[in-house]
Order: structure tokens, then C-alpha cells, then sequence
């Protein structure tokens, strides 16, 4: 049985967030409307779940002694990570000691904050499908991974990063330095690794919902939204929509690739399981052990969005995955490399058909960082879409 306490009382249940980006922040918000006390932590202040959390910590999360400190400080009941550049391994000495407990649990933390871990675990020891892939310590090894079998057109992304930073596609030789390069400036943490994968020709790529949560008896429940349909631009996502439309074998074989490898990463939570797709083939891509960019559509199509479910599976509580009506995100980019920004055109945006939209309240805006999203319903799926980049597009920031 879940007892939840007061915030800012003796009685409270408290739960830290590790990264505090527009993800974060609703993660945070749906934990506060169940009356949970919450403790926003980012690498810079003013993050955008610092702006809502009860409590607003800055500090390197990569640094072991100082996530140590913090934690042991704070003795919060549950540490959400929430991005990929924290020192793992030090969640994994606390978790270990009972000092807190980690979401999903601090393995799992670990080994999806590092491409090669999740990697090898869904194609070595899993076995699941995946592309063809190498991992190179420096730009020698990157062109001798790409002659010697993985050819062109290949896939180059760093170890670590988040939202597609440092990703490119290789299509000759004359791409292999600059790729090596992208994906030095775009890695989370600087060790000069990269996954260099051969490329798939998919038909399209989604994004899996998966939950893991207490069911009536007790027992650790799976659960899956309606896929995901999305549009990449260099690795990062530009619009999604949901559901999007499979073939019902390729749907089976998606979540089952899904439920193995969160099964074996356990805990409890929402994933995010990417999967390639080419009729009824299905290949694993990424997860990621918390709500997803791509979901932020659910936020209009579901009863229970990614960052309630996310909060109700951490709790212990009952979760609902049903559809509300379909519908589609796009992302509002900032435009300008400023701080402070304006946002011009929101009354304009807001009236487009059965629209929404979320501004993140980032403080410093760059050409192509993600500020907002559009969100729109529809029970045509395409006309959500059509309504969502429609929306997003009348957004317009500057500087102030």
C-alpha cells in the first residue's frame, strides 16, 4: 500500500528529480498534484522544473561528491534521473548502502545513460535485432569500423549525449572527420567514444511507451500506450504524432522487444523503447528509463500523460494507458541565440483547432534549442499534424 505524506512536513514524501528540463518539469508537476514534495536539481539555475519544484538545487551532476552531498542532505525517498550526464555509479553505491532508492532502479540508470551499455545488453545478451555496430575511441578507428564492415550509409552518434546532440549520418568518406568532430562537441561527457552503426532502411521509426507498475496484487504489471509516430531532423525530434499506424505483427513484435528489455532493466517507471520498423520486421534502436521528447504528445491524447504515468508507477500507484483521440506535437525552436526571449504570436497559434501549446521558460534561448511545443487533437490523425506544425509555426520568439 502507497501511503503519500504533506509536502514541507515531517509526514512528507519527498522525490528528487536529477535534471529539471521541460521534461523534468512536468514529471515534477504531476508528482505535486499528488501531493508530493519535490527537489528540482539542474547543472544551471532557473531551470525550468526549478521554477515549479518546492525546492531548487544547482550542482554538476557528474561530479560523485557533490551528487554524494546532495543527496545525503536532502534524503529524499526517491532520485528520478532524468538526463544522462550524472555519476551513475555513485547512485549505485547510495542505492547499495539503502541510503535512497533510485528510478528505475540505479542499474538501469546506468546502463541507459551510456549508449554501449544499453547496446550490448539488447544485442549480446538479450539477443534482440538491432543495426550492425562498433565502438571507436578516436576518428582511426571510426574509419576502419566503417571499412572493414559497417559501409556507408552508416549512423555516428557520441556514447552519451541527449536529443540527438552530436548525431550525423556518414553517406562517404568526406563525412567520416566531420561526424568524428559533431560528436566530440556533442557528447555529454568528453571520453572521445562514439557508436558507429550501419544503416537501416526502415520504414519508419516509433517510439513505445512502456510502463512498469504495482498491479492490484501486488506484482510489477506491463503496460504500453498507443506507438508513437515521429520525424527526426539530425537526431533530434521536430514533431510526433499518435497513434501511428501498424501492422498489427509488427505492433506485437515492437512490444515484445519492449517488455524484454525493460524486464530485465526492472524497477518501476515509464520507458521510452525507439524501434525501426520495415513491414513486420522491427529492430531495437534506444530507451530511455523516463518519459520521452517524442511523448510530449501524450499531454493531449491520453487520459494519463507520460509524466503522470511516470509519476504514478514511481509511487506505487494504478496507471492508465488509454487513448483520449489522437494527436500530434511540434516543436516551437527558439531562433535566436539570446537570453530572456519574448514569444510573439501565441494569441495566433492558440487559434488554430483544438489547440495547445507548452512554453518551456527556459532562460536562454539558441537557434535550435527546443522553447515549446505545439500540441493539437484530432480524430484524424494527419489533420492533427497538419494543425500542430500550423501552431508551432505562428510562435514566434526574439529577443526582448
Amino acid at each position: 500500500m502507497t501511503t503519500l505524506g504533506t509536502p514541507l512536513s515531517p509526514s512528507a514524501t519527498k522525490v528528487m528529480l536529477l535534471g529539471s528540463g521541460e521534461l523534468g518539469k512536468e514529471v515534477l508537476i504531476a508528482l505535486q498534484r499528488l501531493g508530493v514534495e519535490t527537489i528540482a536539481v539542474d547543472r544551471y539555475e532557473h531551470a525550468p522544473g526549478q521554477q515549479v519544484a518546492h525546492h531548487a538545487r544547482t550542482i554538476t551532476m557528474s561530479d560523485p561528491a557533490q551528487l554524494k552531498a546532495l543527496i545525503e542532505a536532502e534524503r529524499p525517498h526517491l532520485v528520478v534521473p532524468e538526463i544522462e550526464a550524472i555519476a551513475t555509479p555513485m547512485l549505485e553505491e547510495l542505492e547499495a548502502a539503502g541510503i535512497v532508492r533510485v528510478i528505475p532502479t540505479a542499474r538501469a540508470a546506468r546502463l541507459t545513460m551510456d549508449r554501449e551499455g544499453i547496446r550490448r545488453l539488447a544485442a549480446e545478451t538479450l539477443k534482440l535485432p538491432t543495426s550492425p555496430y562498433v565502438f571507436c575511441d578516436s576518428l582511426a578507428e571510426l574509419q576502419a569500423a566503417i571499412d572493414k564492415g559497417i559501409g556507408y550509409p552508416c549512423i555516428v552518434k557520441p556514447v552519451m549525449s541527449s536529443s540527438g546532440k552530436g548525431q550525423s549520418k556518414i553517406d562517404g568518406p568526406a563525412d567520416v572527420k566531420t561526424a568524428w568532430d559533431y560528436a566530440m562537441a556533442g557528447g555529454r561527457v568528453s571520453h572521445g567514444r562514439v557508436i558507429v552503426e550501419g544503416f537501416i532502411d526502415f520504414d519508419y521509426e516509433i517510439t513505445q511507451l512502456t510502463v512498469r507498475a504495482v498491479g492490484a496484487n501486488g506484482q510489477i504489471e506491463t503496460h504500453f500506450c498507443e506507438p508513437i509516430g515521429h520525424v527526426q531532423v539530425s537526431g533530434d525530434y521536430v514533431e510526433s504524432w499518435q497513434p501511428h499506424r501498424m501492422p498489427m505483427a509488427a505492433l506485437q513484435r515492437s512490444r515484445e522487444i519492449a517488455k524484454a528489455v525493460t524486464d530485465n532493466l526492472g524497477g518501476q517507471g515509464l520507458f521510452g523503447v525507439e524501434l525501426f520498423v520495415k513491414g513486420d520486421e522491427v529492430w531495437f534502436s534506444e530507451v530511455s528509463p523516463r518519459p520521452h521528447d517524442t511523448g510530449m504528445v501524450t499531454m493531449i491524447t491520453q487520459w494519463q500523460n507520460e509524466f503522470e504515468l511516470h509519476a504514478r508507477a514511481i509511487l506505487g500507484l494504478p496507471v492508465n494507458t488509454a487513448l483520449k483521440s489522437p494527436g500530434a506535437s511540434a516543436v516551437i525552436y527558439g531562433g535566436v541565440d539570446a537570453h530572456g526571449i519574448v514569444f510573439d504570436g501565441v494569441e495566433d497559434a492558440l487559434r488554430v483547432p483544438n489547440t495547445e501549446l507548452r512554453l518551456f521558460g527556459k532562460p536562454e534561448s539558441f537557434v535550435k534549442r527546443r522553447m515549446g511545443v505545439a500540441l493539437a487533437f484530432d480524430a484524424d490523425v494527419e489533420l492533427a499534424r497538419t494543425h500542430a506544425k500550423a501552431a508551432a509555426a505562428k510562435v514566434k520568439p526574439r529577443v526582448a
